[in-house]
């Protein structure tokens, strides 16, 4: 799989001392969260840089074999999810890797959070939980646990803040899925905090403080 850079729009005035790393759903693109960062209205002593990588191009088998961004197969679209958990996990590792390159660059990683939505969501907390450093914490949206029952957790992570955001209109991952996750890493041991909304699959205007709240209380 080629991979293209990553979207990195740097805090201004100030260098980098904190990182949210934000995973784009399937079809989509690192460009669709451009609208999301000015809306945080994060300070700007808080100096977060957003990194955000798009997803390789690849066959969907649910949606005919089209190829699209994607960070792993769907192979069938029931409630339970069937997936390619090798290439979630290999894009799991790519965002190891833009972590590691995110600590050397002088962060430390519990300033890193993880956030996804949808697909990103999935890879988010494999990414996030196995990672061998401990992490600010996990923002998983209108997303679902993929690998709930193989997930080798770090303990590193083991202690990770998780906050689960889903609508309750959701057509394409239903809230059930994102209460699933809720329930599976409350019984793993997290601290997880579930939220809801009378929205669609997507991020609406009314969840932004919500966001904003909890990466200042991570990152502050």
């Amino acid at each position: 799989m080629t991979e293209q850079p990553p979207v990195i729009v740097e805090p201004e005035h100030t260098p980098a001392t904190a990182v949210v790393i934000i995973l784009h759903g399937l079809g989509a693109s690192a460009h669709d969260f451009d609208p999301l960062l000015p809306a945080l209205s994060l300070p700007k002593d808080l100096a977060v840089r957003f990194v955000s990588p798009q997803a390789p191009m690849l066959p969907i088998t649910v949606n005919n074999g089209m190829t699209m961004p994607a960070w792993y197969d769907i192979t069938s679209m029931t409630l339970n999810r069937e997936i390619d958990e090798t290439q979630l996990r290999e894009s799991a590792k790519r965002i190891h890797r833009l972590i590691d390159e995110q600590i050397a660059s002088g962060i430390d990683s519990r300033r890193i959070v993880l956030a996804g939505f949808s697909q990103g969501g999935a890879v988010a907390y494999e990414a996030a939980l196995t990672y061998p450093e401990p992490l600010a914490g996990v923002l998983a949206m209108s997303t679902y646990f993929a690998t709930a029952d193989s997930i080798k957790v770090d303990a590193a992570n083991r202690d990770t803040p998780i906050e689960i955001h889903h609508g309750t209109q959701d057509p394409i991952v239903d809230e059930t899925l994102g209460r699933r996750a809720s329930e599976r890493l409350s019984d793993m041991g997290y601290d997880v905090e579930y939220r809801t909304w009378p929205m669609a699959h997507t991020i609406s205007a009314d969840q932004v403080p919500a966001i904003r709240r909890w990466l200042l209380a991570r990152l502050t």
